[in-house]
């Protein structure tokens, strides 16, 4: 019997990051991050993180890493823990070991085996992304069409 080498699943394009500021392991912040470069946390964050508006910051959490609040960028990318909603207006990637508890809303997003979600993935629809600002938007126009095909799906069913 042959066997056929398998191949990789496909991810999204590799990018090459480069970050100006990282947060160590030891490290723990508290309080809301604005960020004007790429930050790579391998520490703990309590708080939002947000890229400055129209900067294509990317924001890399390692294994190690840890936030609990939201984040907005440009490009995020997560291995470690997120307790909170993920906005990325370009795309989003987690990765073996990610773990986000919240809503993922994306330009792109690409999932490896192991990462575990447990929150709404919303899609924008492949629009050109036009910043953070604009990919909240899009979640809670979405969340209103989610609650509402709900209360029609609801009165249907008591013959409303």
């Amino acid at each position: 019997m042959f066997f056929k080498k398998s191949q990789p699943a496909k991810f999204l394009q590799p990018t090459m990051e480069s970050f100006e500021t990282i947060i160590g392991p030891s490290t723990e912040v508290h309080g809301r991050l604005v960020a004007h470069e790429s930050i790579r946390i391998d520490g703990r964050v309590i708080g939002n993180i947000e890229a400055r508006q129209g900067k294509n910051v990317s924001i890399a959490l390692g294994r190690s890493g840890f936030v609990q609040g939201d984040i907005y960028a440009f490009r995020i990318l997560v291995a470690g823990r997120v307790e909170g909603n993920i906005y990325g207006s370009e795309r989003v990637e987690l990765h073996d070991g990610a773990e986000v508890q919240g809503d993922i809303t994306y330009g792109r997003l690409g999932i490896e085996h192991g990462a575990k979600l447990n929150g709404l993935m919303i899609s924008k629809n492949g629009e050109e992304p036009d910043g953070m600002v604009d990919a909240a938007l899009v979640f809670q126009a979405n969340w209103a069409q989610i609650k509402n095909k709900c209360t029609v799906a609801e009165n249907r069913n008591s013959g409303k």
